[in-house]
């Protein structure tokens, strides 16, 4: 089995791979998020929020595991069949010599600020470079958007400088900061704090 469709799995979070089996908990996550989510996401048609918008979204997206594309867990916690809190996928994977990815992540706002977001990307940070044997990952973020850029501090990715007007977001092409992580990078120090 490719190690990008396994379960993954933390202290607190079980982190499971995409399947159309998905559809229920995960509609039922992005209702609930909907406006929390939305200054940081495209604009959703109605359907993406129902069950039959997410069983299809889920089968494209294991499609995309088993053609090694893209690879997408959602995040329960542990001990617990659901509900679904958030997700996290390397997108855009690009094999040959570039052995690269794109890092997204999204979690529930009633989960937030408890270390949570930080464990599912050490969890993929290291199957990226482990099991897949990626070489860089990258992920954008919006200079605002500073818990999800100390998300990435804590994982050891650095900045490399700002991509203006990157992605539409909410209807507006927002500006990025560029985080890139490389397999050769020495791991993020635990338990110390800084300024920055």
């Amino acid at each position: 089995m490719e190690p990008g469709t396994m379960e993954l799995a933390g202290a607190r979070l079980r982190l499971l791979p995409a399947a159309p089996a998905l559809a229920e908990a995960a509609a039922a996550y992005y209702t609930r998020n909907r406006a929390f989510l939305q200054p940081f996401e495209p604009v959703r048609p109605a359907a993406f929020y129902t069950p039959a918008g997410q069983a299809a979204c889920l089968a494209q997206e294991q499609a995309a595991a088993a053609a090694r594309a893209a690879f997408r867990w959602y995040l329960v916690p542990a001990g617990a069949s659901g509900p679904v809190i958030g997700a996290v996928g390397l997108n855009h994977v690009v094999w040959g010599a570039f052995r690269s990815a794109f890092l997204g992540y999204k979690l529930d706002a009633g989960w937030l600020n408890r270390g949570l977001m930080t464990e599912a990307v050490a969890l993929v940070t290291a199957c990226a470079f482990g099991s897949l044997g990626l070489h860089r990952i990258e992920a954008n973020v919006m200079p605002r958007n500073a818990p999800s850029l100390r998300v990435l501090e804590k994982n050891g990715y650095r900045s490399e400088g700002l991509a203006r007007r990157y992605l539409n977001i909410n209807g507006v092409w927002e500006d990025h900061i560029h985080m890139v992580r490389l397999a050769e990078d020495l791991p993020a120090e635990r338990g110390g704090s800084h300024n920055g």
